[in-house]
């Protein structure tokens, strides 16, 4: 990944809050046939390995597990907010027209040897891990122990797990670093008046960045 050093977010806290709260990932593996990309969430255990490991699974008759014995790498790319920004937002813009639109966005790369897990017991705990996090938004949260003892064995026989420590952990925030504070400013204003989740949460991240007079 391209990283100027404006742009990178190296602690460990704020890469791993945004696996948390976006986990649905790109993960990318090479195969003999080439870059097979997959579309996976994926849980993470902080305290697990130097950087953290990832721990998820694919549908039994995906292949990609089977291709993992040969698989030296994995790239999961896990993106977080992102917004097209305009140079109408900068009053530098109004100034001198020395402006043109880009895009922020903040997302974290985890690369680590991948292998597959084939046990029911860890699978159990992985979904049960994985149901508990996502279900924790709702109202009345469904628990895998909801349905009946069979069914959830007979599910898990129809998935493989997917384990990956973490060897390397990268984080871009691309957040309006690279302006003025009063462009900076703008942008956090034109977002917030799109009143849109994505765009408050790309504003959020360009407030917490603006120096502190």
């Amino acid at each position: 990944m391209y990283l100027p050093q404006i742009f990178e977010e190296s602690r460990p806290e704020v890469l791993h809050e945004l696996i948390r709260s976006h986990p649905f990932s790109t993960f990318v593996i090479h195969t003999e046939a080439g870059l097979t990309a997959n579309h996976i969430p994926f849980v993470l255990d902080a305290q697990a390995g130097a950087h953290g490991t990832l721990r998820g699974h694919v549908a039994r008759s995906n292949p990609v597990w089977q291709q993992l014995a040969g698989c030296s790498e994995a790239l999961a790319i896990f993106q977080g907010a992102q917004s097209y920004i305009t140079p109408s937002w900068y009053p530098s813009k109004h100034a001198d027209g020395k402006a043109v639109p880009t895009w922020n966005y903040a997302v974290v790369h985890a690369h680590g040897q991948p292998r597959a897990v084939d046990d029911a017991h860890w699978l159990l705990e992985h979904v049960t891990q994985l149901t508990a996090q996502q279900e924790a938004r709702q109202a009345l949260p469904w628990k895998v122990s909801d349905a009946p003892v069979e069914y959830i064995d007979q599910m898990l026989r129809q998935i493989v797990g997917i384990e990956i420590p973490i060897l390397k952990l990268q984080g871009k925030w691309k957040v309006s670093q690279n302006r003025k504070t009063g462009d900076r400013l703008g942008v956090a204003a034109g977002l917030e008046s799109l009143a849109t989740d994505g765009s408050r949460a790309m504003g959020q991240l360009v407030m917490e960045r603006v120096p502190r007079p």
